[in-house]
């Protein structure tokens, strides 16, 4: 029995929706997780008297973590399966974003920010590799783009949180109250999530064939009487697959597209507020920005799962890029106006679809004995560019450079994004 061609030849199940809600509700995790400093930054700036030069740093160690999760402790997700590191990344996210409330110092956030990173990186890896091993070929971009679409969905959440909670009990309570979802999910995963079928077929753990045909018999399929042949152990982390002749080209274009990418989201994620409320809205006003910015993204994201379904998914990522460079480039257009909300969610719109659209483009790209290295270090080389971006926007910023500047200093990375990624060779992705 061809167990790729039952997922691919039927329509989805209910085993397979509680997969998709489960990495949902992870990226959802992630997205508060990683935008509540956004959220909390000018409180605490005004508590501690810190410039933005010093946030920047806490923005960029944080992604640093980030990276460092994607690259070395997501591929083990290869070696002992994706529920177990989504376990694992959940208890460091939820344990050190909660004793993040206790900082009394940059120093503290420094090193809270950085660990916490470190599970938010390996948890968006591996719930797109597992996203893309459960659901079939035809329309498996768009439901890697859906899970990973909880992401804004969970930054939305927390901003609205952030909005009310910050005024009256203080910045240190939105990182308990994180902290507490975070933990909560350690039960979610435990009782509601399946492991990966093809994590059972190419690692073959203790009782794999039974768990196979628990899960089998879940989705309304014959059972199977016994595994395939074990293929050859691989290294714990094989990156020789990911730079062999075979993917060399496509990994390193990726690469450089998800760097371009990161650096203008990550810069527009970490400084919104503030550069709203610098382009002309009132404090109270550029709070929501961030929100509506996420608001778009989630919109954006659903719309180019679709889009790629129907276009291809190297076709519409590239119109996205430009169509998010275009924006960027006119935003001293309406700087001051009305209008400056809708040009944030716009610009959500287009930035997160499109460095999603590569999440997916990278699930679809490698094949399962390697698939969460292969994301987990696209993932990675994407966030050395998100480290990048919060930390010369705070420069720039403190600079005193002009919003408009700024803008179109981070265009150019979209641009190059669209490009490349309209270059890319892949066979796998169309």
């Amino acid at each position: 029995m061809n167990i790729k061609s039952l997922i691919d030849d039927h329509p989805m199940t209910g085993l397979q929706f509680s997969v998709v809600v489960v990495c949902f509700l992870m990226n959802m995790l992630d997205g508060m997780d990683v935008l509540i400093m956004s959220y909390t930054a000018p409180a605490i700036a005004k508590a501690w008297g810190t410039g933005p030069e010093a946030l920047g740093a806490v923005f960029s160690t944080g992604l640093l973590g980030m990276t460092i999760g994607t690259l070395f402790i997501s591929p083990f997700a290869d070696r002992i399966g994706r529920k177990n590191m989504m376990l694992i990344s959940a208890i460091i996210m939820g344990v050190c974003i909660y004793l993040t409330s206790y900082s009394t110092s940059v120093n503290h956030l420094l090193i809270f920010r950085f660990v916490s990173g470190l599970g938010i990186g390996s948890m968006l890896a591996t719930t797109a590799a597992l996203i893309a091993e459960y659901t079939p070929n035809k329309t498996k971009d768009f439901w890697v783009s859906a899970a990973i679409a909880g992401y804004p969905t969970g930054a939305v959440v927390s901003g609205l949180i952030s909005a009310k909670v910050i005024p009256v009990d203080g910045w240190a309570q939105m990182f308990k109250y994180a902290g507490y979802a975070s933990i909560l999910a350690v039960a979610v995963i435990l009782f509601f999530l399946y492991e990966s079928i093809d994590y059972y077929l190419k690692a073959q753990p203790r009782n794999a064939l039974m768990k196979v045909n628990e899960i089998l018999a879940k989705m309304k399929h014959s059972s199977i009487s016994a595994l395939p042949a074990l293929p050859p152990k691989q290294a714990a982390i094989p990156l020789d697959k990911l730079l062999d002749t075979e993917y060399k080209k496509d990994t390193i274009q990726l690469w450089a597209a998800l760097f371009m990418a990161f650096a203008t989201l990550y810069f527009l994620t970490s400084w919104i507020p503030k550069l709203a409320s610098n382009a002309g809205l009132p404090l109270h006003l550029a709070i929501y920005a961030g929100t509506v910015f996420n608001v778009g993204a989630f919109f954006g994201i659903m719309s180019q799962g679709y889009l790629s379904t129907k276009f291809g998914l190297k076709k519409t990522l590239g119109y996205i890029f430009i169509f998010t460079t275009i924006l960027m480039c006119s935003f001293s257009f309406f700087a001051g106006s009305g209008l400056l909300l809708l040009i944030f969610g716009l610009l959500g719109f287009g930035i997160q679809g499109g460095f999603v659209g590569l999440y997916a483009l990278a699930a679809r790209m490698y094949p399962t004995s390697f698939r969460a290295t292969g994301v987990g270090w696209a993932m990675g080389a994407g966030r050395l560019g998100g480290i990048v971006g919060p930390a010369l926007g705070g420069i720039l910023i403190g600079a005193g450079l002009s919003m408009t500047a700024n803008f179109l200093v981070f265009a150019l990375p979209a641009l190059l994004a669209g490009l490349i990624t309209f270059r890319l060779g892949s066979k796998e992705v169309s």
